[in-house]
């Protein structure tokens, strides 16, 4: 049978433990994310626009939508970053984190601005 003084040192050591495996709640993920999203939000616009502008302008140069194409790629670049930002915040899916970050770096320049310190954050 157990005393009262081994009960209480069993419930000392689980709260030991309970404490040990609390993470602290940093800030670098949480600045990592907002600046992931505020990249992938200007790759997202940027790639609309790009997109947009190549529609206008494929008809005058006669070559198609060959103008629109990179916009589509920023705008596919701008929606992982988005989503890499999410995650970021939420301290989830780290793969898709870091993905979203690298992805961002070539939507100059507001991407690669913030995408550099975003990448030594995560």
């Amino acid at each position: 049978m157990l005393s009262c003084a081994n009960a209480t040192d069993e419930t000392q050591s689980r709260e030991v433990n309970l404490e040990v495996n609390i993470m602290e709640r940093t800030w670098k993920p949480t600045t990592a994310g907002i600046l992931t999203i505020i990249s992938g939000c200007y790759g997202v616009g940027m790639g609309a626009w790009v997109t947009a502008w190549g529609g206008i302008m494929s008809p005058l140069a006669e070559v198609g939508g060959v103008y629109a194409l990179p916009g589509i790629g920023a705008i596919g670049l701008g929606i992982v970053a988005l989503v890499g930002g999410v995650y970021a915040l939420r301290r989830k899916v780290w793969g898709l984190v870091l993905t979203g970050t690298i992805l961002a770096l070539p939507l100059f320049p507001i991407g690669t601005v913030l995408g550099i310190p975003v990448t030594v954050f995560i």
